[in-house]
């Protein structure tokens, strides 16, 4: 456990502190990979922090570290009131590492995200203002409330890790991971996310109601004040950054990245989807199932983690030919689950692809 005194500063809503943005000249220093051992340890005490505070929801828990690990963003879908705020804020206080979260509203700006440059009197220039996307891990509130001008903001963030203001690049912290909430149901204030920004996130989950067991024991627990705020970071930034380097080191044979290729290939020609999934997608299925093999104790991916993982990280990017608006503006968002998984279940496995080599 991490000391408080020793946690890092959490930015609030609309700034970070006075410490000026990464130079973009900066190297950043080589990171060491962990023994298999040491990373399923500091893995699963990350998880069993978030389940304190979250309950009955180990599925949701085990995607969301996953795309951590994997450097990814997460897009947490749900109605009102199941804890998807309260996940993403588990998930950033079991890290040692800075923290801000937005609240989006029709009227936040770009600036208000990213930054501006302010003229300084004294010096006669002007000097920039990192807004709050400086931060290892960003917390957007219903991003689907902010207009598309604002939710683009994110876009260069999302995918280069990056800021331009100005004609200048600011480097965005290292690691650097956004999760954002949305409701998919309420219509009334929203913007449906487009395409080129619901493609940047690695992965879509749903929380999902708890079970009547889980929500009685929820009664009793927050009775004398709310389980997050007894959270405490179990892993510090250098050591997250060296449990992703551990998965960047997870071994995927050519076979497997055939299967990956073939799965995403499949969306693209089938006739019930008009937008299939683009080659980012079949990049971040790969990643996405880096991870998953190293929590598993494995430093080889197998087609069964494509599997796993293929719904969450690929249903959000499709669009079906037959477009019902659902809720919240998105499009045919309960079909492509499915069709998701009949895709995944009717591509067969390239030999070779069950082993290591």
């Amino acid at each position: 456990m991490i000391p408080a005194d020793r946690r890092a500063p959490v930015a609030d809503s609309m700034g970070m502190d006075a410490t000026e943005a990464p130079d973009r000249s900066a190297t950043k220093p080589e990171v060491e990979s962990l023994p298999a051992a040491e990373f399923l340890m500091d893995a699963r005490a990350v998880m069993a922090a978030i389940e304190t505070v979250i309950d009955g929801k180990r599925e949701a828990i085990e995607i969301a570290t996953t795309v951590l690990l994997a450097e990814g963003h997460l897009l947490v879908e749900d109605v009102p009131g199941v804890g998807k705020t309260m996940l993403a804020r588990a998930l950033a206080r079991s890290v040692d590492c800075t923290v801000s979260r937005i609240q989006f509203t029709p009227d936040l700006l770009p600036a208000d995200i990213t930054g501006v440059s302010v003229y300084n009197q004294a010096e006669r220039a002007f000097e920039f203002k990192p807004g709050p996307v400086f931060a290892n891990i960003v917390i957007g509130d219903e991003i689907n409330r902010a207009s598309p001008k604002t939710q683009s903001a994110l876009l260069e963030s999302m995918e280069e890790r990056q800021v331009s203001v100005d004609g200048r690049s600011y480097d965005l912290p290292d690691p650097f991971t956004v999760i954002a909430t949305q409701n998919p149901v309420e219509m009334e204030g929203t913007y449906a996310l487009p395409e080129a920004q619901r493609d940047r996130f690695m992965a879509r989950i749903s929380m999902g109601y708890p079970d009547p067991a889980n929500e009685v024991a929820m009664l009793r627990t927050r009775e004398s004040g709310s389980p997050i705020d007894r959270l405490r970071p179990v892993v510090t930034n250098e050591r997250l950054r060296q449990m992703m380097q551990t998965v960047r080191q997870v071994f995927v044979s050519p076979a497997v990245e055939q299967y990956a290729v073939a799965i995403a290939a499949a969306t693209r020609a089938d006739r019930e989807l008009r937008l299939g999934a683009s080659p980012r997608a079949t990049l971040q299925l790969v990643r996405a199932a880096k991870a998953r093999a190293a929590l598993d104790g494995r430093d080889f991916v197998l087609p069964d983690d494509i599997d796993a993982l293929a719904v969450a990280v690929l249903a959000h990017r499709l669009m079906p030919a037959r477009a019902t608006v659902g809720g919240g503006g998105s499009f045919g968002a309960g079909a492509t689950p499915d069709i998701t998984a009949r895709i995944v279940a009717a591509t067969p496995v390239p030999l070779g692809a069950a082993g290591t080599a």
